[in-house]
């Protein structure tokens, strides 16, 4: 015999809970017209976001708290963007994949509990951050990184070094902040703390 409870996965998200055994549970989605839905596809695609935001923000983390501040302190004004680009290229190829993947299971995640209208209320802010982050990094990784060359970067950065350099670290700060922000709000709001309801 099973038994089930209803639940909200997310406000205004049903989903069902069923014990089909000694402590056995299965979740499923309560779907709009009443159908009950397997989550398994949903369960992955969350694994892999999540997975995949922490590899790409965590490197974001590790390049400004600790990359940078060691290039800083290792060479000479003149040298560090040379070393910082040579270094960061090898993780530029990574964040690619992580932030393709965070778009592919983000979207799918909100087709699948159809939650498009949640862009319209400002509860649902961390939803339209995370949009907003996730299209700001893919646009400098896959538009803006490949096409402005490497050689203008590193020519600015031998006739104002430490201007450069220091322009490169704000610009990584601040990426950084908005991304945890963003992460911070994800989270809690995903856990039904919603703000300006």
């Amino acid at each position: 015999m099973t038994a089930e409870t209803v639940f909200y996965l997310v406000p205004a998200l049903r989903c069902v809970e069923r014990s089909v055994g000694e402590g056995d549970l299965q979740y499923h989605l309560l779907a709009r017209d009443g159908r009950i839905q397997a989550m398994d596809d949903v369960t992955i695609a969350r694994a892999l976001h999540v997975v995949s935001v922490v590899l790409w923000i965590g490197g974001v983390a590790f390049v400004t708290t600790v990359l940078l501040p060691a290039v800083r302190r290792l060479k000479a004004p003149q040298e560090r963007m040379q070393l910082f680009d040579q270094i960061e290229q090898h993780f530029a190829w990574q964040a690619r994949v992580w932030t393709a993947i965070v778009g592919l299971t983000g979207f799918y995640m909100l087709y699948r509990f159809d939650m498009w209208d949640r862009f319209r209320h400002a509860a649902y802010w961390w939803l339209d951050a995370m949009v907003a982050v996730w299209l700001l990094f893919t646009a400098m990784l896959f538009v803006v990184e490949p096409f402005v060359p490497h050689r203008w970067l590193l020519a600015q950065s031998k006739l104002k070094p430490e201007a450069t350099f220091k322009a490169v670290e704000w610009l990584h700060r601040i990426l950084l902040f908005i991304s945890l922000v963003t992460v911070l709000g994800a989270v809690m709001g995903s856990h039904g703390l919603l703000f300006f309801e």
